[in-house]
């Protein structure tokens, strides 16, 4: 990114709002890279309010790594809020660097994105690119961060100290459906790292999380480690999964989408886990 977050930890969370809208007046007309997730719903409705809808176009990058779920929620969203919507082909999948899968894949994919939305913003006659990084995201393992810098990205949010929780509450104040949605990063973000990346991979994963979003884990992971699943659900709920019956309809399941092991994540879900490996020192070189 291009500015670091400024550091007011006493900020109200209005005078925060109100230091992002002051971003994006100085900023005059933007693109927000947006995935229809949380932050990004945010910083386009936000952008929206402040800008005006002639000054902001949403856009989304789409390509195997994307859930087709999502692209349906990022059209359906876009309309919602009035927003002018480009849809563009990435093709991050014709990248060697990216299908091998290091721990900075990241940094490939978001490259991709970041350089096939150069020429929409000429095409549109929009000033710079944004996207939805939060504060908290600052403090995590992100190469994608590394990309957006390089193409002179901003995050509003970040750069204005709203922190994930924060934007979840103004979302709910400003009447976005997304407020409680559950984060869903790329389908990629499920594969161990080291493990070639393949479309037939990311399907069999979509279809796994999408089975168990329909037995009502709405909140799930399944991480994809060659032919184990590993699933995540919160932990107040991994005792369900100990019943008999319910074991056996997930594994059936499982095994027809080709997984040959299913196995259940006793620690429950947290978001990244598969980062775990490289703060045990076991990092996948960068390619």
């Amino acid at each position: 990114m291009a500015k670091a977050t400024i550091d007011q930890p006493n900020a109200t969370l209005d005078e925060k709002l109100e230091r992002m809208r002051g971003i994006l007046r100085e900023l005059r007309r933007v693109a927000v890279a947006f995935s229809a997730g949380v932050d990004s719903t945010f910083v386009l409705k936000v952008a929206l309010d402040t800008l005006g809808a002639e000054n902001v176009l949403a856009v989304t990058g789409r390509s195997d790594s994307l859930a087709g779920d999502e692209y349906v929620q990022a059209a359906e969203l876009a309309r919602r809020l009035s927003a002018r919507h480009v849809v563009i082909e990435t093709q991050e999948f014709s990248d060697p660097n990216y299908l091998a899968n290091p721990t900075n894949r990241c940094y490939y994919c978001k490259t991709e994105l970041y350089e096939k939305m150069g020429p929409v913003l000429v095409a549109h006659g929009l000033s710079a690119t944004i996207s939805g990084v939060n504060a908290d995201d600052l403090g995590d393992y992100r190469p994608g961060l590394a990309a957006a810098s390089e193409h002179r990205v901003r995050a509003p949010a970040a750069e204005a100290g709203l922190t994930k929780a924060e934007i979840r509450e103004l979302s709910q104040r400003l009447g976005l459906p997304t407020f409680d949605k559950p984060a869903s990063p790329c389908l990629s973000s499920r594969v161990q790292y080291g493990e070639t990346i393949t479309p037939e991979k990311l399907r069999r994963i979509e279809r796994a999380e999408a089975f168990l979003r329909e037995l009502g884990y709405r909140e799930c992971r399944v991480r994809h480690h060659d032919t184990l699943a590993r699933i995540e659900v919160p932990a107040e709920r991994v005792a369900e999964l100990a019943d008999p019956a319910l074991r056996a309809k997930i594994d059936a399941a499982f095994r027809e989408f080709g997984y040959q092991y299913v196995t259940l994540d006793l620690r429950g879900f947290r978001s990244g886990s598969m980062n775990e490996v490289i703060a045990f020192g076991r990092r996948q070189p960068a390619l």
